[in-house]
């Protein structure tokens, strides 16, 4: 039997610091709210909206971080960059564990919006481009948001555990009182703090350091980067991000949904959003292969589509003995559809022809229009939610999603065309 060799082994130690360092350095903003959200909402006393607002805070910082953060990563090392921001994440959690009132918890979500994007998201897009080289870049994406999902799963899967052990709840349907809940969601962001640091001692040692792009002198490289903004094709890709990230944001609630809609208890409902998380490694794994394989600009399209169909369902579905069995798989196929949009659409830099010493300024671009689903989707959903409290906000909640996935979708379809035509000419 054949012993891989070292240069493989590295590669893969490398991909795997880069995984769970992609999926930490957001589990304290949003892991904890999404699979905790109900024990959330009441130990900070907040409803859905003035969460939303909080929410819209990080994504007013996140996109103003995007550019610049693109910037650096093409002129500095990755490791050194994605470390830095680790560090400064999980020391955020230092001050959410004392669960600050309202103002405290927007401050800290603007302060992450900087830690987490400015010196870490285009680092890490552009070494996992670099690592697909030119004929594996769907393979590189899913796996990086496959195994991004199964790191989420599995500290998911933990932290539920912990919740529950600090609550002194050992069976899923006790009610908390106020006391246990905030023991327990003190115990849940010390975790997640602790996993976050761990990850950024793993990059330091496993990933390579790897020197700026010298692809190119300064002056040929801003020429380069005004023609990229003017391809339509890098202003549909960030169309078909905001789409597919207004769904991932989606799933934030569905624990909630859970909860208020379906009955489960908050322990109940935190273990579904974990259970949930385990679709995520396949849905990407099956997508990037899917993309290597017809294209990703046809990938996305067909997942939009399934998106409008389950969305559309859940839209107008009441819970009851002949559709809970329907409401569940709507669930978890909505969920595939979201994890794998996002395990491949950033492959699309690669059709779109990004030049690669330039990926981590078009990932800026890209970013920027791509993620204010983080400034606007919470306040719009937690409105929307307040409004109709119960299964009605709900539905309405989840066809608002389905509208947003034919936006997507037609952007696919007008991408595709695109390169197409550009294809016979």
């Amino acid at each position: 039997m054949t012993r891989p060799s070292s240069t493989t082994r590295a590669r893969f130690l490398a991909m795997f610091a880069l995984v769970l360092a992609g999926e930490m350095i957001f589990a304290l903003p949003f892991h904890v709210p999404r699979y905790f959200r109900a024990s959330m909402l009441a130990s900070f006393d907040l409803s859905n909206a003035a969460l939303g607002d909080v929410f819209a805070v990080y994504g007013v910082t996140a996109m103003l971080a995007y550019f610049p953060g693109g910037a650096l990563a093409d002129r500095l090392p990755a490791r050194g960059l994605l470390v830095t921001s680790l560090l400064a994440t999980a020391l955020g959690g230092v001050y959410l564990a004392t669960l600050p009132g309202r103002a405290g918890l927007a401050l800290l979500y603007g302060y992450w919006g900087v830690t987490t994007i400015l010196l870490f998201w285009a680092a890490m897009i552009r070494t996992t481009r670099e690592w697909g080289g030119q004929s594996a870049q769907g393979r590189a994406f899913g796996i990086l948001d496959g195994g991004r999902g199964l790191a989420a799963a599995a500290f998911a899967t933990l932290g539920v555990w912990c919740f529950s052990h600090y609550a002194g709840a050992d069976h899923l349907d006790t009610a908390l009182d106020a006391d246990s809940r905030r023991r327990a969601m003190r115990a849940v962001i010390v975790y997640y703090s602790l996993a976050t640091t761990v990850a950024a001692l793993l990059v330091w040692r496993l990933v390579p350091l790897v020197e700026e792009s010298r692809d190119a002198p300064a002056r040929v490289q801003w020429r380069t980067l005004t023609a990229v903004l003017r391809m339509r094709a890098v202003w549909l890709q960030a169309l078909v991000v905001v789409a597919a990230y207004c769904g991932y944001k989606g799933l934030d609630n569905y624990a909630l949904y859970a909860h208020q809609v379906l009955g489960f208890s908050e322990t109940a409902s935190a273990g579904l959003g974990a259970a949930a998380a385990y679709i995520r490694p396949l849905a990407a794994f099956g997508a990037g292969l899917m993309a290597d394989r017809i294209g990703v600009a046809r990938s996305v399209g067909l997942l939009f589509a399934v998106s409008v169909l389950v969305y559309g369902l859940l839209g107008v579905l009441a819970p009851s003995a002949g559709t809970l069995t329907l409401i569940y798989a709507n669930l978890f196929v909505s969920c595939a559809a979201v994890f794998a949009l996002r395990g491949v659409y950033f492959a699309l830099l690669e059709e779109c022809a990004v030049p690669r010493h330039l990926t981590g300024s078009a990932v800026g671009l890209v970013s920027v229009i791509g993620y204010t689903p983080d400034i606007f989707f919470g306040a719009v959903s937690g409105r929307l939610l307040d409004a109709a409290p119960g299964l009605a906000g709900h539905q309405h909640y989840f066809i608002l999603l389905a509208l947003i996935a034919i936006i997507g979708g037609g952007a696919a379809l007008w991408l595709l065309r695109a390169r197409s035509a550009a294809a016979r000419a």
